[in-house]
């Protein structure tokens, strides 16, 4: 596989508009993370007007399951900045903490209740893809492949991660370069080059992340001591 049909023989049959829209979708995502980073609650306008979007295209592609994923990503980033509007004293930024034992307990089962609503969907995605008729659609998870298998783990995952954000809790990065790290190799498999680069992004930035609320949560106890 060379790097024309990684990067533009998947784009050839795309419109503008698509294109346009793939490419808006993919800024917003990347300013999502930015903001993440500096703890600012712009990470959840900008998230979910990356969400939007990607559902818009997954809609017209006829990707309904994938779609109903991202639908659940977009009511995540608002619960996220409700929670993140009542814990911020300028409106703006949010002080971090550690998850307790009791928010991880929480986390894995999140973490297994998403997995298996990622497999429901699987099983029903050929009734969902087909305009939500079971006349021809084959159910069952027999259609699935390995990236899909690994995609309910990662979707799972990202979710649990989108959570412990919302709860502004500093392990949420590690969700999330676990998530990122697994998901390139996965997209190149699918032939997605592009959105391949972007998660090396994504991981990057979720790597910054990570050390940054670190940093702010031991220089808020270091000033509280």
């Amino acid at each position: 596989m060379n790097l024309y049909d990684l990067f533009v023989k998947p784009y050839e049959s795309y419109t503008f508009l698509q294109i346009l829209l793939e490419a808006t979708g993919t800024a917003f995502g990347i300013f999502s993370v930015y903001f993440s980073i500096k703890k600012n609650i712009w990470v959840y306008p900008t998230g979910i007007i990356s969400t939007l979007i990607y559902v818009y295209i997954l809609f017209n592609f006829g990707l309904l399951g994938d779609c109903i994923i991202n639908v659940y990503y977009t009511a995540m980033s608002i619960y996220g900045w409700v929670l993140w509007s009542k814990n911020s004293n300028d409106n703006i930024h949010v002080e971090v903490n550690w998850a307790t034992k009791r928010e991880w307990m929480f986390a894995l089962l999140l973490f297994i209740l998403s997995a298996i609503m990622v497999t429901v969907i699987y099983y029903f995605k050929p009734f969902i893809d087909n305009q939500f008729s079971f006349d021809g659609a084959d159910l069952g998870l027999n259609h699935l492949d390995w990236a899909n298998w690994l995609d309910v783990v990662v979707t799972s995952t990202f979710l649990v991660g989108m959570w412990l954000m919302a709860k502004r809790r500093i392990e949420n990065w590690i969700f999330w370069i676990l998530g990122d790290l697994v998901c390139i190799p996965m997209l190149i498999y699918k032939e997605l080059g592009i959105t391949s680069v972007q998660y090396l992004v994504f991981t990057i930035m979720a790597i910054i992340g990570y050390v940054n609320w670190k940093k702010s949560f031991n220089d808020n106890n270091t000033v509280k001591s």
